[in-house]
């Protein structure tokens, strides 16, 4: 029987996805991100569920998804499991439950076809736009995010693009200019973006599991400011699609 493991699930989950989710946060990443704040994600922990234990979750909260909500695939990344995501998604759609996936880009792409076949939208979580700079940043190469960047010039429904910016990385406007470009191949689909600002919430995780915190005493994004360049990309993207009708 086909399991994945899974770190945690978020039962009422509003900030990954539309509406109210249930999110199964997935355990495995091969990013590590200077800021990521679920280091605990990274290794091969995690308790295994089968897809059918996934969905019979999933529905005890279907009352509450409504029209909007549904699940969410995060991670660690997804993406690591890609056999076990595409036949959970294949399933739950068999509900008539929305999904969604929070991804980097990063995983078993042989399986990325297929996700893109059935998955209602992608949560594109996009570290950087400069190779040098996303690999200082994730510590692997960006060559590994290409067949799936590739793959979404397919892709059919909508995606959201989703960035950290740090202080001192990308809170300038040439940067999400920068962003914006790396997705013109598959802008028509874009539906937004989302500028997350940089937190420090994850910090005492390292400390427990005996990790020095790679970014230090760098100070949070300020909220205001992350919002300023949020609002500067989306008129770009609104401006962008109209020049392409």
């Amino acid at each position: 029987m086909l399991k994945g493991r899974v770190h945690s699930i978020e039962t009422m989950g509003m900030f990954d996805g539309p509406g109210i989710r249930t999110v199964f946060f997935l355990q495995g990443c091969p990013l590590r991100c200077k800021y990521c704040h679920n280091p605990d994600t990274w290794g091969q922990g995690g308790k295994e569920y089968s897809v059918e234990e996934i969905v019979s979750f999933a529905k005890r909260y279907k009352p509450y998804y409504k029209k909007t909500g549904g699940v969410t695939f995060s991670g660690g990344e997804a993406l690591m499991q890609g056999e076990f995501v595409l036949e959970a998604i294949k399933a739950l759609k068999k509900e008539n439950i929305h999904v969604a996936l929070d991804t980097s880009g990063v995983g078993q792409a042989q399986y990325y076809k297929d996700i893109l076949k059935h998955v209602d939208l992608i949560l594109l979580d996009i570290k950087h736009f400069d190779s040098s700079e996303y690999k200082d940043i994730t510590g692997v190469s960006m060559k590994f995010t290409k067949p799936f960047m590739d793959a979404l010039k397919d892709y059919k429904n909508k995606i959201w693009i989703r960035h950290v910016m740090v202080p001192g990385f990308t809170d300038n406007y040439q940067s999400m200019n920068q962003l914006l470009s790396s997705v013109h191949h598959c802008i028509k689909n874009v539906e937004k973006f989302e500028i997350l600002p940089y937190h420090k919430l994850g910090v005492d995780k390292y400390s427990q599991l005996g990790l020095e915190y790679p970014l230090g005493d760098l100070p949070e994004m300020d909220k205001t400011q992350a919002e300023m360049y949020q609002d500067y990309i989306m008129n770009l993207l609104v401006h962008q699609k109209t020049i392409a009708v």
